[in-house]
């Protein structure tokens, strides 16, 4: 019934929208030839400004993170959902701005291909969160079992991913608003 009765109606009345909506504009007309991406400084490497951009966000989350992974594992319960709500606010933030600032760069170096690296620079911090799991396996739980630490490693991976999804989507639509906003403000005659 879940399937049928949601899910189904769900897609037809998305799509009945989707179709209604014109498509985007692009806010400036592009050339048809892509331009040569001239030699980038070694800070603009897409793998460092891509590892240095998920520091942030990580950090953003980090302490949080020890009590959430504490009541998850460890079997403590967890009250302050405000705060933890107050901190998915500020990743988000952090997520967006991060990625901004690294996307402007990017373009002020005539480096034009940012879809994917904003994505990623957001979406990074999963790496760390990671690591971080890593860290608190070896440090805080005393697993000796090796299916036990399959199941753990298993459950983190799988939640470093979903945050992978969902500070990179983030970090990708504020890039997108951002660059849509400037190349709309500039004036072709």
């Amino acid at each position: 019934f879940l399937w049928f009765g949601i899910s189904v109606p769900l897609v037809f009345i998305g799509s009945y929208f989707g179709y209604k909506k014109p498509a985007m504009e692009d806010p400036v007309r592009t050339n048809k030839i892509p331009r040569q991406i001239p030699d980038q400084a070694w800070y603009m490497n897409p793998i460092f400004s891509v590892l240095v951009g998920g520091i942030l966000p990580f950090g953003a989350v980090f302490i949080e993170l020890f009590f959430i992974l504490t009541s998850v594992w460890l079997h403590q319960f967890y009250y302050i959902f405000g705060f933890l709500f107050l901190v998915f606010v500020i990743l988000m933030i952090t997520c967006a701005e991060i990625t901004i600032v690294l996307c402007y760069f990017q373009l002020c170096s005539e480096d034009y291909q940012w879809w994917w690296r904003a994505y990623f620079t957001s979406g990074s911090s999963s790496i760390y969160l990671f690591l971080y799991s890593c860290f608190y396996f070896f440090t805080k739980l005393d697993i000796t079992k090796p299916v036990s630490g399959m199941l753990y490693f298993g459950y983190m991976a799988l939640i470093s991913y979903c945050f992978f999804i969902l500070t990179g989507t983030m970090g990708f639509y504020a890039c997108f608003m951002f660059v849509r906003t400037i190349y709309g403000s500039v004036k072709i005659d």
